[in-house]
């Protein structure tokens, strides 16, 4: 059981992490900015939210880079740049892994499917109901 400082700690942290994403990952800085030890701190964040801060840093990227690829025109290597990887291949090798298919994959994907009259884009979907929709899960490649 979590007590009630620990929790703040914990969720100043995260917030912490959300404001910056884009940098180079730190668990000692975060660690310090919520006054915790860094193996404590990350025993403790994995356990309130279920996934790692590297994972959850990772996730935030990678949801940013998905709303990055729809909204702008920007290259894929400068959205991988935009989200704080510093090398493509990684961008895009996690990219595949977690989307289960490559950024200019699901930029075309996304891209026809908002020319096609009466659809959206599933970037306006809400996840759980895309989920039942196609039939696949998140992180789950498409069949």
């Amino acid at each position: 059981m979590i007590r009630h400082f620990q929790y703040k700690k914990v969720c100043a942290g995260r917030d912490y992490l959300q404001e910056h994403y884009k940098d180079e990952f730190s668990l000692s800085k975060v660690a310090e900015h919520s006054c915790m030890s860094q193996y404590h701190f990350s025993r403790v964040f994995t356990s309130v939210f279920g996934e790692s801060p590297n994972a959850f840093v990772a996730r935030l990227r990678i949801e940013k880079a998905k709303q990055l690829l729809v909204t702008e025109g920007s290259s894929i290597s400068e959205i991988c740049t935009e989200v704080g990887y510093s090398s493509i291949g990684s961008f895009s090798s996690l990219f595949s892994e977690k989307v289960g298919m490559s950024p200019s994959q699901y930029r075309r994907q996304l891209s026809s499917l908002a020319n096609e009259p009466h659809r959206f884009p599933m970037q306006s979907i809400p996840l759980c109901f895309a989920q039942n929709l196609f039939g696949f899960k998140a992180n789950e490649p498409k069949k």
